[in-house]
């Protein structure tokens, strides 16, 4: 479990990096609503040689690897619930970084979040206890002939 959780946080802060980098970039760029279809194309252009949009796609492609990877060895059901960290460090770089609000009620939000993380995991860790200790019974009442 503890490789699970470090390559997760790993691929959450590429992730959450990776958007922070894109959002900034994009709102550089401007406001693709009050475009034309010209003007989209010529931000879409602008967008491939920005600093800011060409490594926030290189985070995110970083981060696409390492959930391949953890998807390779954890449950579906473990490592899913792993990427709601990202609403922390989401919250905390917006608004250290971006100078987003966020308000009391997302943060409460934000701790039932991990608290349903916290609980996913613990189950997932007994879960695989107990799925090894009838696995090592079986074995023993099997070499045993009971």
């Amino acid at each position: 479990m503890f490789k699970t959780i470090l390559l997760m946080i790993l691929a959450v802060t590429a992730g959450t990096v990776g958007d922070l980098l894109l959002a900034k970039g994009m709102k550089e760029l401007g406001d693709l609503s009050t475009m034309n279809l010209r003007g989209i194309m010529e931000v879409a252009l602008r967008a491939m040689t920005e600093w800011k949009i060409v490594a926030g796609t290189a985070m995110l492609a970083l981060f696409f690897f390492l959930w391949l990877a953890v998807l390779s060895w954890e449950d579906l059901s473990v490592a899913l619930p792993l990427q709601a960290l990202n609403y922390v460090l989401v919250a905390l770089l917006a608004k250290y970084i971006l100078h987003e609000q966020v308000s009391p009620l997302r943060w409460a939000g934000i701790t039932l979040v991990c608290i349903g993380v916290m609980l996913i995991t613990k189950s997932s860790a007994d879960s695989k206890q107990t799925a090894t200790a009838v696995t090592t019974t079986v074995k023993i009442e099997s070499r045993t002939g009971g």
